[in-house]
């Protein structure tokens, strides 16, 4: 059986067979869960690029996220009422309604839920928990607990994974299913649907990370059997794409990619003039931007700079929005098969130049920027650290864990406490589970009690 546009999306519950009755759809409550769970409020107090200053407000996790939820409604509005008007929907007014009404909801939830599985601090959290098992890849009898897929999970942890298994873990006293997901969203978040062994950027843009742990293995099963993705491969696992992850994608690449640029100005990183001038040109190269009533209000607008920033900054993303959705529509085959090669975002040719310039910019100034090396740096340190100091602990025998390492065990959540006949890769997923969702501020207080560098309430 093929993908299509009518078996595409399915209300079905992962951990819920019911299909309640309600005034919202399905897809509603699904963005309605995510909003409302404690992981999605975790991120308020987590660093998207720059560290959080006392005079400038600048984007966190939280404040992206919900950014990116807007983006990715406009795409599925866009991208829903032209599928909806396909002749091959005609005689399927489910389908038709889906599209029109519905894919609008399934891409502002998997929107939401895109960054929930980030670390603390980011890409330096990813790295500080991988080398932590990097490190100890000699040591014979430490290799030796886990098998190769659970080993390639640790060592090279993703937050794309951990994002999925969030969203779908029956974590201790909670539901089964986790949040319980419909498959239609938990499918739009699967950005790279392969297992950590099939990670190979040679094989395409879907492999170039991975998108599961093996802890998660039958809850991707579980998505796969209601969708008849296109297999990539058997062994290692691998799958093409969803359709619905190209416009999630696009949703987060034409935020950070241009909202970063709009926080490094109001920082003083980058002048007002670079800024207006990276964004005027792709303005320029838009035919739907009526150019001179643009800049008959920047006019308006001279006064304040941060607002007329602000002002190009939503002309741009709109801009960009309409440009994917139409790349979207006019590939809708290759978005089928999961064969598209590009994002979305890189598939726009009068944009390439304009796109790159701000990439090659916000590379050289905005990401590594003194404030954010130095964010970054520490955050590897704490993280490094609390690491260190749980997973010992966990995988030490009982009867040779000190008083120290029973107190450090006894401060994890009941949530995330693992039994004590359960093995090595199992124990350290619910330490992971733990220090993961830990917020920057929180993680480096629990650091700095941990090495005696404060003291609660002193």
């Amino acid at each position: 059986m093929e993908l299509t546009w009518t078996n595409c999306f399915s209300p079905k519950r992962y951990g819920d067979d019911r299909l309640p009755a309600d005034a919202r759809s399905v897809y509603e409550r699904d963005y309605d869960r995510i909003i409302f769970s404690s992981a999605f409020r975790r991120l308020q107090n987590k660093t998207q690029v720059f560290p959080l200053p006392e005079r400038v407000f600048v984007h966190n996790r939280l404040t992206h996220s919900l950014e990116v939820v807007s983006v990715g409604r406009s795409l599925g509005m866009i991208v829903g009422e032209a599928l909806a008007q396909l002749p091959a929907l005609k005689e399927h007014p489910v389908a038709q309604d889906f599209y029109r009404n519905q894919l609008k909801s399934v891409l502002s939830a998997a929107c939401l839920a895109h960054d929930l599985g980030n670390p603390a601090f980011g890409h330096s959290g990813e790295e500080a928990i991988s080398k932590y098992f990097l490190d100890r890849e000699k040591d014979p009898s430490f290799r030796a607990a886990f098998t190769d897929g659970e080993w390639q999970d640790l060592s090279h942890f993703e937050g794309n994974a951990n994002a999925l298994r969030l969203l779908s873990r029956q974590f201790n006293g909670r539901l089964v299913g986790g949040l319980q997901m419909t498959y239609t969203t938990l499918a739009s978040i699967l950005k790279y649907p392969c297992e950590s062994l099939a990670q190979d950027k040679k094989k395409g843009k879907h492999r170039s990370k991975y998108g599961f742990f093996q802890a998660e293995r039958k809850v991707f099963e579980a998505i796969i059997k209601e969708f008849p993705l296109d297999r990539d491969s058997a062994e290692p696992l691998a799958y093409r794409r969803h359709p619905f992850v190209y416009l999630v994608e696009a949703a987060d690449d034409i935020c950070y990619s241009i909202i970063d640029y709009e926080d490094a100005h109001r920082l003083g990183i980058l002048s007002f003039d670079e800024v207006k001038d990276d964004f005027m040109l792709i303005l320029e190269q838009d035919p739907k931007t009526d150019l001179p009533r643009l800049m008959r209000n920047l006019e308006n607008l001279r006064e304040d700079k941060n607002e007329s920033v602000a002002y190009l900054r939503a002309k741009v993303i709109n801009a960009l929005v309409q440009a994917c959705a139409d790349a979207f529509i006019r590939q809708g085959e290759q978005m089928l098969k999961g064969t598209f090669k590009s994002s979305l975002l890189d598939s726009l040719p009068q944009f390439k130049n304009a796109l790159s310039r701000i990439e090659k910019k916000s590379i050289g100034r905005i990401y590594n920027h003194d404030s954010v090396m130095k964010i970054e740096l520490a955050g590897f340190k704490i993280m490094s650290g609390l690491i260190e100091d749980f997973v010992e602990a966990a995988l030490l025998n009982p009867s040779q864990r000190q008083k120290r390492h029973q107190k450090v065990l006894a401060l994890i959540p009941n949530q995330f406490q693992f039994d004590e006949e359960d093995r090595p890769y199992e124990k350290v997923m619910c330490i992971l589970d733990y220090v993961s969702g830990m917020t920057d501020n929180y993680a480096l207080e629990l650091y700095r009690n941990l090495r005696g560098i404060s003291v609660p309430g002193i």
